[in-house]
């Protein structure tokens, strides 16, 4: 299968900008994953497609204010990092810009030498391996010299950094939001609750995948980055608890469905644990755990797609796609959304 096959035609200005006012007003696309027939609602509809004893599954990952900016020492020359994922206490991979700036044993300054990092490594896609020094706790640290590292195709200031963040978000490590999330309220939630919905969480980082492109033209030739997941054991009994009732498990977000499918053993029931997964999830994929989708609308010729392709069929998403496109849906990490059951 081709990485071409996943293209569709996105105008530019149907890439969202910046949120909704309110977070559960944006639209909704339900999609039927065998017959592809759709529905147009509201985000706040969700709940009439729900039903008692599913069980909804979000992550809680909380973004970092992951993109710094500082000077190299001594030069004084402006340098970028953005934070991708921590490889040990205080060492993470980062992207660097400008790169040329960045050879194994530089140093640079943030925040008037509040934050130090000195390159120890470059691996193998071009990121570099640093190691930061500071006083006091790092996260504190990075809260007060980081901005939030939208989308390189967000081009709009984002004057509330939270709303680039779920409102169940606690875990912090992602270099991007876990998007599908954002359209939840404290108040939907509840209400979801209420009607004998269990809610369950996992956490994965999201880390370098979601600013990579597939570069090849076989998409069994792609190589996903990995990125590290938890799953507590009180989520891990709430699912294989439908699982064998034969309740619906719907992912929330691609992230969600990988983590699932990743902590899923042979016998179809999730093991509690924490791990590095790079699973990859195209068409021919069978899926073990997840009933049901709820999802943004992605990149053209991306592994987000080619997920929720897998999830239903390649042409029902385009067929979805397409018909958003010319509804004026909004598209990606500030966008609508799609329900796939």
């Amino acid at each position: 299968m081709k990485t071409s096959d996943f293209y569709f035609d996105l105008p530019q200005e149907r890439i969202a900008q910046e949120p909704l006012e309110n977070r559960d007003e944006s639209r909704l696309l339900v999609m039927d994953k065998e017959s592809g027939q759709t529905q147009h609602k509201i985000f706040k509809d969700i709940v009439s497609y729900l039903k008692e004893g599913d069980v909804l599954v979000l992550n809680n990952t909380r973004v970092l204010p992951a993109r710094i900016i500082g000077e190299k020492i001594p030069t004084g020359g402006k340098i970028e990092f953005l934070l991708l994922k921590r490889v040990e206490m205080d060492t993470w991979q980062v992207m660097v810009k400008p790169g040329k700036r960045a050879k194994i044993g530089s140093s640079f300054s943030f925040g008037d030498g509040r934050l130090k990092a000195y390159v120890i490594d470059i691996s193998d896609e071009g990121t570099r391996i640093v190691r930061f020094e500071y006083e006091g706790v790092f996260e504190t640290v990075l809260e007060e010299l980081g901005s939030m590292p939208l989308p390189p195709y967000i081009t709009h200031k984002l004057e509330d950094g939270e709303r680039y963040q779920t409102v169940f978000s606690k875990h912090t490590g992602s270099a991007a939001a876990p998007t599908a999330g954002l359209h939840f309220t404290k108040e939907l939630l509840e209400k979801i609750k209420g009607m004998g919905v269990q809610i369950a969480y996992v956490t994965l980082h999201v880390g370098l995948g979601t600013f990579r492109p597939v570069k090849v033209d076989d998409i069994n030739d792609h190589k996903m980055h990995s990125e590290f997941y938890t799953v507590e054991k009180e989520t891990a009994d709430t699912i294989n608890a439908a699982k064998k009732e034969g309740r619906r498990i719907i992912g929330v977000g691609t992230t969600s469905c990988r983590t699932l499918e990743s902590a899923c053993s042979e016998d179809g029931l999730i093991k509690e644990g924490s791990g590095w997964t790079d699973i990859f999830i195209y068409p021919g994929y069978s899926f073990k755990l997840v009933n049901g989708i709820i999802t943004n609308f992605h990149l053209p010729e991306s592994t987000l797609i080619m997920l929720v392709s897998a999830f239903s069929s390649r042409e029902n998403v385009l067929n979805a796609y397409n018909e958003a496109v010319k509804m004026e849906y909004r598209f990606f990490s500030f966008g609508d959304a799609m329900l796939i059951i």
